[in-house]
């Protein structure tokens, strides 16, 4: 499957700092985000739980036949990422965006490395839901980072 489904966008911040989001294409039957485009919104994440899971970050743009070299804030060109790659990345985004503490955030990275597909793809359909996401992102912390 070589298709893109997924893109990896960096969003400048201030003069020495950004963000980044991913975006996907919905599945048939989803609605769109309204932002005129293909591309629905996953997840923003920027500061301290963005940096805490660069290290993964580098290595699926890494993955995806990029060079680490080319995420920089001031890169405007969008990484395009498989499914399997922007599911990984987007549970782990989830994860670890409202957690404050490091240990936390890297228990739930080292956590998110190690599934399987499968599981990876189960709790991104949780925590992505319309209705439930917000409590599967909860359940999701309490398991892997014990909070």
């Amino acid at each position: 499957m070589s298709k893109k489904t997924f893109e990896l966008r960096i969003e400048p911040g201030t003069a020495t700092d950004y963000g980044m989001a991913l975006y996907r294409i919905p599945a048939r039957g989803e609605d769109r985000n309204g932002d005129g485009g293909p591309w629905q919104s996953v997840v923003r994440v920027q500061g301290v739980p963005m940096r805490a899971v660069l290290d993964q970050v580098l290595a699926t743009i890494k993955q995806a036949g990029y060079r680490p070299t080319d995420l920089a804030r001031s890169r405007k060109v969008p990484f395009a990422l498989s499914e399997e790659q922007g599911v990984r990345l987007g549970l782990l985004m989830l994860a670890v965006k409202p957690l404050r503490k490091t240990s936390r955030m890297s228990d739930v990275s080292e956590h998110v490395r190690g599934m399987t597909a499968e599981e990876a793809y189960y709790w991104f359909s949780k925590v992505t839901d319309a209705s439930q996401g917000r409590r599967s992102q909860k359940a999701l912390r309490i398991l892997l980072a014990k909070e």
